[in-house]
């Protein structure tokens, strides 16, 4: 397959599957573009002058831009005013202002496409629902309004909504530790038995990436080993 110039946020904040999932991704693509290197820095995508400063360097030192991948999550699920705003501040405005900056350089691509990764919270209701529920289901709508959109301009767009995802230093395993009995439930809601990991989660993100997801456009996809009970149409 055709290995495209990414750009993939690998700063992220307290994102369900954090810095490790993007890791995974760049690994994963990278590693089949042989010769292909990567590039990382920090930054806050609350500050839209930052994030689109950072696009267009990322931009200047790949030399264009094929794929942009949005996961940035400020992870607030209490239902406060403070976590309202940071939520739709970061989960949602990041990924449409990331969206807008790599616009110029996606429309001169001959394989562009935007993934951003919503969750399964924002799929059904669940213990996260409120403001974190919520700005992961407008991801999905703002995402699939994007596909219509682009689509005669050959640009694709689609979700991942990844389920539980366990790793080393994450939520999960914070909660494994802190709250067991929230943790064991967690588990067992789920089919298989276990939670997911990043590399299912980046594996899915480099398929949609590909040249083999090249009619997928406008779908939002589960990642989440049948956790859902919902029928998704």
């Amino acid at each position: 397959m055709t290995v495209p110039r990414q750009l993939v946020p690998a700063y992220i904040a307290a994102q369900l599957a954090g810095a490790v999932a993007a890791a995974a991704f760049l690994r994963l693509i990278f590693g089949l573009a042989g010769g292909f290197g990567a590039t990382s820095s920090g930054l806050g995508v609350g500050d839209g002058k930052a994030l689109a400063a950072w696009v267009q360097h990322s931009a200047e030192s790949f030399g264009g831009l094929d794929v942009v991948v949005a996961n940035v999550s400020a992870l607030a699920i209490p239902d406060t005013e403070e976590n309202w705003l940071s939520s739709l501040n970061i989960d949602l405005m990041h990924t449409v202002r990331l969206v807008r900056a790599a616009m110029p350089f996606l429309e001169e691509s001959s394989a562009a496409s935007i993934i951003a990764i919503s969750s399964v919270s924002g799929r059904e209701s669940d213990f996260a629902s409120g403001p974190y529920g919520t700005a992961k289901t407008a991801i999905v709508g703002y995402i699939h309004g994007l596909a219509m959109q682009l689509a005669e301009k050959n640009i694709r767009a689609n979700s991942v909504s990844p389920g539980n995802t366990y790793f080393e230093g994450g939520v999960w395993a914070s909660i494994e530790t802190g709250d067991p009995e929230l943790f064991s439930t967690a588990v067992g809601l789920n089919p298989t038995g276990h939670m997911g990991t990043p590399d299912e989660v980046a594996n899915a993100v480099v398929f949609l990436a590909s040249e083999k997801a090249s009619r997928i456009s406008g779908t939002n996809l589960v990642v989440d080993g049948a956790l859902t009970r919902g029928v998704q149409l």
